[in-house]
């Protein structure tokens, strides 16, 4: 029985690990980063399309489709036949999809300053990871800021890559890490992304909707689990992002914040519903937003095992 439990594990389970293994240890690359590889030539997709001159939500399909899909059919090819390596191309992809160390880094370069009463230059390293202005933001300001940002990328750079990886292995959490790049870079609402943007925004929505909830559900489960669900419902709606909302709005009631709220984009003010329910953030729940973060990594791989197992035996 033991050998059988252990081929369940190994074709998911196990790279999984070591993928988030290896990020917790290594870190996104300091040179050479895959994913800015990948933005200079969705750059270069970008300017071949446009030369046509005729810029619609097809062509931004299409743009996104020569962006994507041959890398990801390039690792399915790679991978099929060949197990071992297409088990250790797992762990690379994987390891190369996800941002849990980056992101812990990031926020906790926030919470240092923040907690030693440096407020301006936690105002500094904030603006590194959020594109909210900062120069004018309080200590709790600075403190709901973080938070939001651990929770919501949370999803995006670690829960949204594991749930493709648990269906479709590495090429499905390229697939995710990907699409999510191109979001970034092509899915704003502004004149020149508007139609051009259209594919690369809503793809990356379908993407991240299971996933988002999921994560949503496991924030809940590991805080405040009424409040949180609570949140999620009442709250979620009332956010323009359908991912977004559940998350933020979840975690926030998981961690009994008050999260959301007004904030300045751009030199202009943005009248954000509220998230959460209890008192405002401070220096020391940016810690407890990476616990939260981390603690939800554990339960994946706990599911994913056992869900491995039951359908293996």
């Amino acid at each position: 029985m033991s050998a059988v439990y252990l081929l369940a594990l190994l074709p998911i389970v196990i790279p999984m690990a070591l993928g988030l293994l290896l990020d917790h240890l290594l870190g996104e690359p300091r040179r050479y980063h895959p994913l800015v590889g990948f933005g200079r030539y969705a750059a270069a997709v970008e300017r071949l399309f446009r030369r046509i001159g005729i810029i619609n939500r097809a062509v931004g399909l299409l743009a996104w489709s020569v962006a994507v899909l041959p890398w990801v059919a390039l690792a399915g090819s790679l991978r099929e036949g060949h197990v071992w390596f297409g088990m250790l191309l797992d762990v690379v992809l994987l390891y190369a999809a996800i941002g849990g160390r980056s992101l812990a880094e990031h926020a906790r370069a926030v919470a240092g300053p923040l907690a030693a009463g440096d407020l301006a230059g936690a105002r500094g390293r904030l603006s590194w990871i959020v594109s909210r202005d900062t120069a004018e933001l309080d200590e709790s300001g600075v403190a709901k800021a973080t938070v939001e940002s651990v929770l919501e990328n949370g999803n995006d750079a670690i829960f949204g890559a594991l749930f493709w990886f648990a269906l479709l292995g590495g090429p499905g959490a390229l697939m995710f890490r990907l699409a999510n790049t191109l979001d970034a870079m092509w899915g704003y609402r502004t004149e020149r992304y508007l139609r051009f943007g259209w594919a690369a925004a809503r793809i990356d929505d379908v993407l991240n909707f299971i996933p988002a909830r999921l994560t949503a559900l496991s924030y809940a489960l590991l805080g405040h689990t009424a409040t949180a669900l609570r949140c999620w419902r009442t709250q979620a709606p009332t956010w323009d992002s359908p991912n977004a909302g559940p998350v933020m709005a979840s975690g926030a009631g998981a961690l009994d914040l008050s999260l959301g709220g007004p904030a300045i984009y751009h030199g202009h003010l943005e009248t954000r519903p509220p998230l959460g329910a209890g008192r405002p953030a401070a220096a020391a729940d940016i810690d407890k937003a990476l616990a939260l973060v981390q603690n939800s990594v554990w339960l994946w791989l706990l599911g994913v095992a056992i869900v491995s197992v039951c359908i293996h035996a």
